[in-house]
């Protein structure tokens, strides 16, 4: 059963990864983030301080936007998140026990799959979405081959997605799709350029809108 939240990406469509984002220019990223019309954003919590980060956003943008963590690679990943007020969780892997902690704690988990195999574990488990992940190595023509016989379970497609191959995603099966430096540049947030990380969202979200 897809989750309220699920609902709300699948409308959206993107997902805001940051990695490596620092505490003093966070908040402004992430109003520029939010101010060019993405409501999902995503710590991941190999990014240093990101508990804390995950909770100032959470009050920040309460009602706002959606904030998760990304990279939650085991159960102590996954409790520090849930503990700093995650929404969402993703994972780069699947762990089934993190999925369970998830369920247990009524959060949506949305872990990283690549092979037939384990998006068919995935769904057993009771996720009502996967990541497919490195898209960027396995290509777009994977996406395609992957939904012939797995037709209903979302993808959230991650890596490789830029603004001129963003509709072919959607076109090879992709429900949704997670987007980092190419979405927002945090070498313009380290310069202070807000503006042009909106106008970077707003670009995508545009296209987002329009398939």
């Amino acid at each position: 059963m897809k989750s309220t939240l699920l609902n709300e990406l699948l409308d959206h469509k993107i997902i805001a990864i940051l990695r490596g984002i620092e505490d003093s220019y966070a908040i402004a990223t992430g109003h520029a983030i939010v101010d060019g019309g993405v409501k999902f954003m995503e710590i991941t919590m190999n990014t240093v301080g990101a508990t804390t980060m995950i909770e100032q956003w959470r009050t920040t943008f309460d009602g706002i936007a959606y904030v998760g963590a990304g990279t939650v690679i085991d159960v102590e990943h996954a409790k520090r998140a849930v503990a700093a007020g995650a929404q969402f969780l993703i994972s780069p892997n699947l762990d089934v026990e993190v999925v369970q902690y998830a369920q247990q704690q009524n959060i949506p988990m949305w872990p990283g799959v690549m092979t037939p195999t384990e998006v068919i574990q995935a769904m057993k488990a009771g996720v009502d979405a996967i990541k497919l992940f490195p898209m960027a190595s396995l290509g777009i023509n994977y996406l395609s081959e992957i939904r012939g016989p797995i037709k209903d379970i979302p993808i959230i497609a991650t890596g490789g997605v830029n603004y001129d191959n963003f509709r072919q995603y959607f076109e090879a099966g992709a429900n949704a799709v997670g987007m980092g430096t190419k979405l927002v540049n945090l070498e313009n947030a380290k310069l202070g350029k807000f503006d042009d990380i909106t106008r970077q969202v707003q670009a995508y979200t545009k296209l987002a809108a329009s398939l």
